[in-house]
């Protein structure tokens, strides 16, 4: 009687394994839905009105094209700056889109795609007082008041950077640039493209303090439960979107 040996016994056995093991990928098309968990609070990424529980923004628009490539319906999971990561590491949804800034601390948890923006920090105030606020040593000053959303990196930015500047946390990431305009805070430090998209719906008013030099380094790119088929399915389909103009039209959309 022939017999198997033992190292060949598990390589087969590791084989028929890892066959039987779908990929993210599989699942995701096996269930005909895509799971995407957004905060909805992130203007022009991403924004959830609350009398129509729709979403609508760049990365909704972007979701949407991603849904169509696989051939799966879309469903949205709303999910917050605080608890973005606990939800993740919760397979609550497959991926995560609206304006995701890549972090090593996200990485350890999950895959990032190809990037789809570069920026950084910076501020956005009174259109009158933007001159005071253009490096950080001018805005770490006591009596300087920095309103930040909580939970995510625009926080951590300011903790880390400010240590004389009065930070105040405001809950509500939809009307926080009010309160500056209302004068209830100097200015807030977030990604240029907000301050710019924020400029746009406050002419006069607020104004993007240097967005095309922005303090720090940073991207954004989609965050991707911890699976190199789905990674490369949607790494190639953002390439072939930048180049066949797609990308391009939806962004043109939002943010032009």
């Amino acid at each position: 009687m022939f017999r198997v040996p033992t190292w060949q016994a598990a390589l087969l056995l590791t084989i028929a394994s890892a066959q039987a093991q779908q990929s993210r990928l599989d699942q995701i098309v096996s269930r005909g839905v895509l799971r995407v968990g957004m905060t909805g609070d992130y203007r022009p990424f991403t924004f959830l009105d609350k009398d129509t529980q729709k979403f609508s923004g760049f990365d909704v628009d972007m979701a949407e094209a991603l849904g169509k490539a696989l051939g799966v319906k879309v469903e949205y999971v709303p999910t917050a700056w605080p608890q973005l990561s606990r939800d993740f590491e919760a397979d609550k949804f497959d991926i995560a889109m609206g304006g995701v800034s890549i972090t090593l601390d996200r990485q350890k948890k999950g895959l990032f795609s190809t990037p789809i923006m570069r920026e950084g920090k910076t501020p956005i105030a009174r259109c009158a007082d933007k001159e005071k606020y253009a490096d950080l040593a001018e805005i770490d000053k006591p009596g300087t008041r920095v309103i930040v959303n909580p939970g995510g990196t625009n926080e951590r930015f300011a903790r880390a950077h400010l240590k004389s500047a009065d930070i105040r946390v405001y809950n509500d990431n939809v009307t926080i640039f009010d309160e500056i305009a209302r004068g209830n805070a100097d200015l807030m430090m977030t990604d240029a493209s907000e301050t710019r998209y924020q400029q746009k719906l406050h002419p006069g008013v607020l104004c993007a303090v240097h967005p095309d030099r922005p303090f720090d380094f940073a991207e954004k790119a989609y965050w991707l439960q911890r699976d190199e088929v789905l990674k490369d399915f949607v790494d190639q389909w953002l390439h072939i979107a930048m180049e066949d103009g797609s990308f391009a039209r939806i962004y043109a959309a939002w943010f032009e």
